[in-house]
């Protein structure tokens, strides 16, 4: 019986083989979703996709990209969006 924690599908099953040719159900987190542009939904470069708990301990600079609007719009919708200000 699954620990009461382990029992909800957050956690992925996993069987190990151990050295004497048996195999244990271990879980293992499952990796959260890709981070995606808010304009047209691709997937943005330079941003990891780690749990929160990793994610609060890197840097500033690891997190997302330093340009304007990093971490939120890709290289392209930026591009965009400045020419689109400078047109207008």
């Amino acid at each position: 019986m699954p620990r009461r924690g382990y029992k909800s599908r957050t956690f992925r099953r996993l069987f190990k083989k151990l050295p004497g040719g048996t195999t244990k159900l271990t879980y293992k987190r499952r990796k959260p979703s890709k981070a995606v542009c808010s304009n047209c939904g691709d997937v943005l470069k330079g941003v990891p996709n780690k749990l929160p708990y990793k994610m609060k301990r890197l840097p500033l600079t690891k997190k997302r990209p330093e340009r304007p609007f990093g971490g939120v719009l890709c290289s392209k919708c930026v591009r965009d969006k400045i020419k689109e200000k400078i047109l207008s």
